[in-house]
């Protein structure tokens, strides 16, 4: 089976999406299961993880809610309040349903770098490790060391790193302080890591295989087949690629691999952690 372990859905509005600015103007639409369906269907993608694109509970019943009408959305990362006193009562409610399969936080939207330090976040997060969830860590490059002091304190907790946390790409320019960080978070057992969301963080326009190849590589050796996944972040990935591209191009990275290597990055390994069994 093949999943997209990370994609996004939305209706938009200019409030609800702040975040999107005149630069993000092709993706200001909505973007619903019927423009994504031909994508995977031509791409001979099974399902997908739908992501929160959005902090607010409203976010996690409307993904739920498309879920429940299309099978292929086979599990929703939602949100929900972490850092307050009544997040055990909001994860009673949420882990009733059955494709809820984790949370996550904007954290790299924080103005606070140590937002994911704080004791009251870090007590959602215990509450959330009572329920058999994971947690997706969405950092830019900055956040890493911070975020090996995180999962330090949730060591039985599966944490998933979005877009093998946002280093800077430039041409020519290899980010090795990312390179040292996320080695040295990939030591972490309980940590896995999305082939995701690397086309928008090429800073100077333009991008290939050749350019992202180097960043493939050190996940690759630094995690392994069997802690990679798959993820389009579609449609965000639409500001510098079409869905089909970055599916060739991570089938191309993975193209010398096994076929169980390449088997677990493009749908087993999220099967494996994400989906209830």
């Amino acid at each position: 089976m093949k999943i997209d372990s990370h994609q996004h859905f939305w209706q938009y509005n200019p409030s609800d999406y702040e975040w999107m600015s005149e630069a993000h103007n092709i993706i200001r639409r909505d973007f619903l299961h019927e423009d994504l369906s031909p994508l995977l269907d031509a791409g001979g993608i099974d399902g997908t993880i739908a992501v929160q694109a959005r902090q607010m509970l409203a976010e996690t019943d409307f993904l739920l809610g498309l879920s429940a009408q299309n099978p292929r959305i086979m599990g929703v990362i939602g949100w929900i309040p972490l850092c307050d006193a009544n997040v055990e009562d909001h994860l009673a409610h949420y882990a009733l349903q059955n494709k809820i399969v984790g949370f996550r936080h904007v954290l790299h939207d924080e103005a606070d770098d140590n937002f994911m330090l704080r004791k009251n976040f870090n007590e959602g997060i215990n509450a959330l490790s009572r329920y058999n969830l994971c947690y997706d860590v969405l950092i830019f490059e900055k956040h890493l060391p911070q975020t090996i002091q995180f999962v330090d304190q949730h060591p039985g907790l599966k944490m998933i790193v979005d877009h093998i946390a946002k280093p800077r790409i430039r041409e020519g320019d290899f980010d090795h302080e990312w390179e040292k960080n996320i080695r040295q978070l990939a030591e972490r057992s309980h940590v896995c890591c999305k082939l995701s969301g690397m086309v928008t963080e090429v800073r100077d326009g333009k991008w290939d295989a050749a350019l992202l190849k180097p960043y493939f590589d050190v996940v690759l050796e630094a995690f392994g087949p069997d802690r990679l996944m798959f993820g389009s972040d579609w449609p965000v990935c639409l500001l510098q690629s079409e869905y089909h591209q970055w599916l060739d191009t991570v089938n191309y990275f993975i193209g010398k691999l096994s076929e169980s290597e390449k088997s677990a990055i493009m749908g087993g390994n999220a099967g494996r952690i994400y989906l209830k069994q």
